[in-house]
C-alpha cells in the first residue's frame, strides 16, 4: 500500500520541501502498516485453519510429552484428563483431544512433521507460536516436575519456532515464577523470595527501571488478552489458560510496584 505514503509525502513537500517530504513519506509508511492491520485482518477461513492447527498441535505434542520420560503412567492421564475438564472443551473437542494425545503418543509420531503443518499455518503469527511454546511448557510443569526427556522435546519445539536457547530457557524461568502466583491476590508485604520470583514472572530484574518493568508488563498483558487471542485463531475454549497468565503476571506486577513505593 502506497497511499499514505504519497498523500504524507505530497503534503509534507509543499509544508518544508525536500525533508519535509521525506519526514512526511515515514510518517505515511507508518501510517499504511498501521491501516494495512484494519484492512487485512485474519479472514474467517484462516481462523478457522489456525484454530485447528493450534488444537491439533498441542494435544498431539501433549501426548508426546507424556511418553517422552518413558512409559505413559496413570498420574499422566489423569492430568491430562483434569486438563481437559479444567480447560472446560466441548464434548466433540474432548473427544478429539483425547485421539491426537494418543496419536501423540505413539512410537511413530513425528515431532518434526507435527511442527512443520504447523509453521506451514501459524509460521507468521509471532504471538501464536509463542502461546504455543508457552502453553506446552505449562502442562508440561503441571507435575512440579521438567524431565530430561520432556526438556528435550520442548527445546525441539522451540527450535522449530525459531527461538534461541536463551529464550526458551527464559519462557521456562518466567513461567516457573507465574505459576507461584497462580490463585494469588495482592496482599501484605513480600518476601524477598515472592519478590524474587515476581520479577522472574514478568522477566524483568530489580536493576530495571520502574517504566521498563511497566513496558514489559504491559508486552505481557497484551500478548496474553483472551479477545486477542481469540481473533488471532486460537480455540476458544483454550483460551482459559492465557486468562489465568494475565491474572499471576497482574498479581506479580503489583507485588512488585508496591515494594518499590
Amino acid at each position: 500500500m502506497v497511499t499514505g505514503k504519497i498523500i504524507a509525502g505530497t503534503l509534507g513537500f509543499m509544508a518544508g520541501g525536500f525533508v519535509g517530504a521525506v519526514i512526511g513519506a515515514y510518517i505515511g509508511h507508518q501510517f499504511d502498516k498501521g491501516l494495512g492491520g484494519f484492512l487485512n485482518p485474519i479472514s474467517a477461513a484462516e481462523q478457522g485453519r489456525i484454530r485447528e492447527s493450534f488444537f491439533t498441535t498441542v494435544f498431539s505434542l501433549l501426548g508426546s510429552l507424556a511418553k517422552a520420560d518413558g512409559q505413559i503412567s496413570k498420574v499422566e492421564i489423569a492430568q491430562a484428563e483434569a486438563l481437559m475438564n479444567n480447560m472446560g472443551l466441548s464434548v466433540s473437542h474432548r473427544r478429539e483431544a483425547i485421539e491426537l494425545f494418543q496419536q501423540g503418543a505413539k512410537a511413530d509420531f513425528s515431532v518434526d512433521g507435527a511442527m512443520g503443518s504447523f509453521m506451514e499455518i501459524c509460521g507468521r503469527h509471532n504471538n501464536l507460536k509463542r502461546q504455543l511454546l508457552n502453553y506446552l511448557i505449562s502442562l508440561a510443569l503441571a507435575d512440579g516436575e521438567l524431565h530430561d526427556g520432556e526438556h528435550a522435546l520442548l527445546r525441539k519445539v522451540a527450535e522449530h519456532l525459531g527461538f534461541s536457547v536463551a529464550m526458551f530457557d527464559q519462557f521456562i524461568a518466567m513461567i516457573k515464577a507465574q505459576s507461584q502466583f497462580k490463585g494469588a491476590g495482592s496482599g501484605p508485604a513480600a518476601s524477598a523470595g515472592q519478590l524474587d520470583s515476581a520479577y522472574a514472572a514478568l522477566g524483568v530484574k530489580k536493576q530495571n527501571s520502574d517504566s521498563e518493568i511497566k513496558k514489559a508488563y504491559r508486552k505481557l498483558i497484551s500478548q496474553n488478552h483472551p479477545d486477542k487471542l481469540i481473533g488471532q485463531g486460537m480455540p476458544a475454549d483454550m483460551v482459559k489458560l492465557a486468562t489465568e497468565r494475565t491474572q499471576e503476571i497482574q498479581t506479580a506486577y503489583e507485588l512488585v510496584v508496591d515494594s518499590r513505593k
